[in-house]
């Protein structure tokens, strides 16, 4: 039995746009207060811990590093560090991801497989980064038991892809990615299940070879997309009266 159907989720009617949730404000994004929270958590619920169809496989162990950008002055104008998986890739060819992958048995932790991948995949070497904390782990359809591990990663570090495992590398604007207005809900039947997701396409502006300027689309979704939007709605929570941002 298939786990997925063979389509193109842009394809897919959007159902809802969350406008009624506030952005996280711009105070809450910053170094200090991102660490912050992670140092005094509040009391939240992420909203998607399971995927809504299954493989049957047995889980596998897996991390991935969610690469927080510190850009602009005082580090005002966060990113975050996403890939697009190389198109002969057997699983997930060709979508958005974060640096990631299964957990190798002599991987000291979670931090240490999502640093390891990391570096394998975009040439991030670890000096570069500061990891502050963790999500709760997201169970994706194939199975995999992913946990998301944060991090700060220095504007100057120097990157390259691993052309066997990534296209291409990008940042998205952590404000955007905060924001669920830009949040897309999609939903379909598929082998009498209904499968619903989220998606948050973002219209990146390259500059081109020739002098202009490239517009591509890059169609965050899937697992990806709910581990952002768990992120959401951990930075969106009330936080806890000792916490100051």
């Amino acid at each position: 039995m298939s786990v997925l159907p063979p389509f193109d989720p842009r394809q897919v009617p959007v159902w809802q746009i969350d406008h009624d949730l506030p952005a996280v404000a711009s105070s809450r994004l910053s170094p200090h207060a991102l660490k912050a929270r992670f140092l005094n958590p509040p009391e939240w619920q992420p909203e998607v811990v399971k995927e809504s169809f299954s493989s049957g496989r047995p889980p596998t162990q897996a991390a991935v590093l969610v690469p927080i950008v510190m850009r602009g002055p005082e580090a005002c104008s966060p990113t975050v560090l996403l890939t697009r998986r190389a198109a002969h890739m057997k699983t997930h060819s060709g979508q958005i991801a974060f640096p990631g992958g299964k957990v190798d048995p002599e991987d000291a932790s979670t931090h240490a497989t999502a640093l390891r991948e990391a570096q394998e995949e975009v040439g991030l070497d670890a000096r570069h980064v500061q990891v502050i904390g963790e999500l709760p782990t997201y169970v994706t359809g194939t199975s995999f038991w992913v946990t998301p591990v944060i991090a700060l990663v220095s504007p100057d570090c120097e990157l390259e892809p691993n052309r066997d495992e990534v296209d291409d590398i990008f940042e998205v604007p952590l404000s955007f990615l905060m924001n669920p207005a830009n949040h897309q809900r999609h939903a379909m039947e598929w082998q009498g299940q209904k499968r619903h997701w989220f998606s948050m396409p973002y219209l990146e502006n390259r500059p081109h070879a020739n002098g202009g300027v490239e517009s591509i689309e890059r169609f965050i979704w899937g697992a990806t997309a709910g581990m952002l939007r768990n992120f959401y709605r951990f930075l969106a929570a009330n936080p806890t009266t000792r916490e100051k941002t």
